[in-house]
């Protein structure tokens, strides 16, 4: 079977009682369409955990791509040098990603050994950008955000990643008419004339799987899809 998540952002014990809700086995694959971190306190776990299944495929989110850069600038040595030769660029990206959740994946993170750590960035910099699958004879187009500026004629080796990762999609429109385009990064509940909070998406061969999980307090809860049946699979917030 081959499954769809997104946007689990820290929400370890959701993660892990997902997998034993589709009772995921060796011969199954399971996308992640990014954000796993951030916001909740479990982005590192669960990072830790998908590290040691082969058969979960990492697909970047904006917020790893807001993260990797700090970590590396996180496990620097602190010295009259390294002070004086700080730049700019990451010190404004450090702050960009504390203001969108980044503190509980950095507090996470300090806690972690030297080795620990470079095991996480060196993770986090294989993630791909976009996955294609073809199940039970369709066809779908994995990619966290959407495909901003998009062409029927534009190979998608030619988007850029920030038109891959922070650019929703317009769920009025077919993009490919032969194709499913799977998608996270909007939670649901926003996606104009959607009147199913907090349920996967699915309209004009689009699909849209954040269903809210970084929304605590407020309701939300992690959505999974399995390609190979439609079935959907949904864990509620704590």
């Amino acid at each position: 079977m081959t499954y769809c998540v997104s946007d689990i952002h820290g929400n370890y014990e959701g993660y892990i009682k997902l997998l034993e809700t589709i009772n995921l086995r060796d011969e199954d694959t399971l996308f992640v369409l990014g954000d796993v971190i951030d916001r909740g306190k479990g982005g590192i776990k669960i990072l830790q955990d998908m590290m040691m299944h082969f058969n979960i495929i990492p697909i970047l989110g904006n917020h790893e791509y807001m993260a990797v850069n700090c970590m590396k600038f996180l496990c620097q040595e602190i010295t009259e040098e390294s002070i004086n030769n700080i730049d700019e660029g990451i010190i404004q990206g450090l702050l960009e990603w504390q203001n969108v959740g980044g503190q509980a994946t950095i507090d996470e993170f300090h806690k972690l050994n030297s080795e620990e750590k470079q095991d996480i960035i060196d993770y986090l910099e294989e993630f791909s950008l976009y996955e294609e699958a073809s199940v039970m004879g369709k066809d779908y187009v994995m990619v966290h955000a959407g495909l901003c500026n998009f062409s029927i004629d534009r190979p998608l080796d030619d988007y850029h990643f920030s038109e891959l990762l922070f650019k929703v999609p317009d769920y009025s429109k077919v993009y490919f008419p032969d194709k499913y385009l799977v998608t996270g990064h909007l939670p649901t509940r926003c996606i104009q004339g959607n009147n199913h909070q907090d349920k996967i998406f699915r309209a004009n061969n689009h699909i849209a799987i954040d269903c809210g999980s970084s929304c605590r307090g407020s309701g939300g809860r992690l959505g999974c899809i399995c390609l190979d049946t439609g079935e959907t699979f949904y864990v509620e917030n704590d």
